[in-house]
């Protein structure tokens, strides 16, 4: 498999490339998707990077894994391909926005719209087999994904890091708070929401806020 990625985040991760538990994670990949059925396309695995322009970057959100079911991931955490059934994750963080910035709850899942205004939308492990949840998880996606978010700390200035439950918050542990804006709330899945631990977090305005206070454009959620 090529990484097939825009230059700037190809200048940025060449370093990770090189190194040798990526070369063996690639080979696992490779493996996986010419023997099973994987997900998202093999196409769409870095999507969340060449949607997102790096020279652009304002908000980083961090997800776990890709949607296991057939046509829904596309290379973007939480979001799904037009037409698909909203998951529940994705219902809440809709619903959320709706209360917090009184935008009205939309037809389509897919989260394109964010990226392309600067919205890294990330996701610990990049790839899954199909109906395994996990199943790619501890086979160096997650050392891939932790250098991407420290290099973006160490590299930009006044990004927005929105971290959604326990496992994001471990994720953004190299973050710098000194140079960026960290959010963090319960995940928006129905058994952390329903516990109070994510409706009302109004973290779409207050990072709107931030972008303002320094001279950038807000998000269009």
């Amino acid at each position: 498999m090529k990484v097939e990625l825009a230059d700037n985040w190809k200048n940025l991760l060449q370093p990770e490339f090189e190194k040798d538990y990526f070369k063996d994670l690639i080979s696992f990949v490779d493996q996986e998707y010419n023997s099973k059925e994987c997900f998202p396309k093999v196409e769409h695995i870095f999507e969340a990077f060449n949607l997102c322009d790096l020279s652009k970057l304002k908000v980083v959100i961090i997800g776990q894994d890709p949607y296991h079911d057939i046509n829904q991931a596309h290379g973007l955490c939480f979001s799904v391909n037009n037409g698909i059934k909203h998951p529940p994750s994705l219902k809440n963080i809709f619903k959320e926005i709706e209360s917090d910035l009184n935008i009205s709850y939309p037809e389509s899942g897919n989260l394109e719209r964010w990226a392309t205004q600067g919205v890294l939308l990330l996701n610990a492990t990049l790839t899954v087999e199909a109906h395994k949840a996990g199943s790619h998880q501890k086979k160096g996606w997650e050392k891939f994904t932790d250098a991407v978010i420290s290099l973006i700390s160490e590299q930009k200035e006044d990004v927005s890091f929105l971290l959604w439950g326990g496992f994001a918050k471990k994720k953004g542990a190299k973050i710098d708070l000194k140079k960026h804006c960290v959010l963090t709330c319960g995940h928006p899945s129905p058994l952390s929401a329903n516990r109070g631990y994510w409706f009302g977090n109004k973290h779409f305005s207050r990072v709107n806020s931030y972008l303002k206070t320094k001279g950038l454009t807000e998000i269009n959620w």
